[in-house]
């Protein structure tokens, strides 16, 4: 072909091409700046319509100078001003709950971007859920409290949920070719955190600046500490259980420090699909904003020569006990999920202000989740007031030192 009828495709390409348009729910967290390099290096195939933080009024400031969105929320309040001050008047600036739910229902949108971290995500979800439109989700606590009630609510809107985790991509992309009646097992990988090689009788010794130090992954603060108790894999679990419909004794989870292979599928004949790269949130981001279409980007490339070998092993349940005490929690079902969930928000929250031990983290879930008597999930306000329960039942027990 002449390099006149090459450049001429080109150019009809880019005109036919249709941006899709992003709105970020948590654009300055690590989820939503791998988000924006992704847009970033796109080659113009997405729009940012709105952009959120939680308190990074500068850097989000950076952000709406750089992409140029219609909106942006800042999640405190009492920032709004600021904000406005550094963004050109064109940009609409709001704040808190309201402004959150306010851009997640936008219906000029195509693909919302849910990477709030913690509870506070679970609000915003649901109303970007109600659009109809795809939701890219980061924030796993939306499936861990109210899994049921989202993905109800997704089949009634016809909502599409892709997940961001590596490892419920990982999920997707090995049973996507497949029926879903085929699958055997779901097993989840698991790095082992900072503390892989650290006994138990030193783990309550471990300050949060030596939990803080994952050696695979560039995380936020709240999710790094949860790898470390390997947390964030209970939540996880939960979560593979409501995206992909399956029960819970069909979900495993496995160390494999190397983090190179994000999850792994066995069928009924036996057969095992695994989903394998390097450690780099922008590769399942990515795939969330182009399915079904996969597209060359610039992360590195998977060497298996480089590196080696790769490692597997059981998790150790004295250790880690939570991975226990979750299929407990999935067994009864309920609130309890939420329980869990929100007892370590406000326990990790704890443990980073030197307020308790790594080890009392576990302690203080535990007794949240002993503690619930009434369980029964019959509609999302009861998630709410379960959520408003455990935290003010977490902070007593960390206050009184109970636990």
């Amino acid at each position: 072909m002449c390099p006149d009828i090459l450049f001429l495709c080109e150019v009809h390409y880019k005109i036919v091409m249709k941006k899709k348009k992003i709105s970020i729910l948590g654009s300055t967290g690590s989820i939503g700046r791998n988000c924006l390099d992704v847009v970033r290096n796109s080659g113009g195939r997405f729009k940012i319509v709105s952009l959120s933080a939680g308190s990074n009024v500068k850097l989000l400031a950076a952000q709406i100078k750089e992409f140029n969105p219609r909106v942006a929320v800042i999640g405190s309040v009492s920032k709004v001003g600021e904000l406005k001050k550094l963004v050109p008047r064109s940009v609409k600036v709001t704040g808190g709950m309201e402004g959150l739910c306010g851009i997640a229902s936008g219906r000029d949108v195509d693909i919302f971007v849910s990477a709030l971290v913690g509870s506070a995500g679970l609000l915003p979800t649901i109303e970007a859920v109600k659009t109809g439109k795809r939701v890219a989700l980061a924030n796993k606590e939306s499936l861990v409290m109210a899994g049921e009630f989202v993905m109800k609510l997704a089949r009634k809107k016809g909502t599409e949920i892709l997940p961001v985790d590596s490892e419920h991509s990982a999920v997707f992309q090995c049973i996507s070719a497949n029926r879903k009646e085929t699958v055997r097992k779901i097993t989840l990988t698991a790095s082992g955190g900072p503390f892989l090689k650290t006994g138990i009788s030193q783990m309550k010794n471990m300050t949060p600046s030596k939990a803080l130090k994952h050696p695979r992954w560039k995380m936020g603060a709240k999710v790094t500490i949860d790898s470390a108790t390997l947390m964030n894999k209970a939540l996880e679990v939960i979560e593979a259980k409501w995206l992909f419909d399956v029960p819970s004794h069909m979900i495993d989870v496995v160390i494999h420090p190397e983090s190179i292979v994000h999850s792994f599928v066995e069928f009924v004949d036996r057969s095992t699909i695994a989903q394998m790269s390097i450690p780099d949130m922008r590769i399942p981001i990515q795939y969330a904003l182009t399915y079904p279409e996969r597209v060359a980007n610039h992360v590195r490339h998977l060497d298996m020569a480089r590196i080696g070998k790769l490692t597997f092993e059981k998790p150790d349940m004295k250790k880690f006990p939570v991975l226990k005490l979750v299929y407990e929690v999935l067994n009864k079902g309920g609130v309890l999920p939420a329980v869990m969930s929100s007892s370590n928000e406000v326990a990790v929250n704890s443990y980073l202000k030197g307020r308790i031990k790594l080890t009392d983290i576990f302690k203080v879930v535990s007794r949240a989740v002993k503690a619930r008597k009434d369980i029964k999930a019959k509609c999302i306000d009861d998630i709410f007031k379960a959520d408003k329960w455990a935290v003010n039942y977490s902070e007593d027990l960390i206050n009184r030192k109970v636990f």
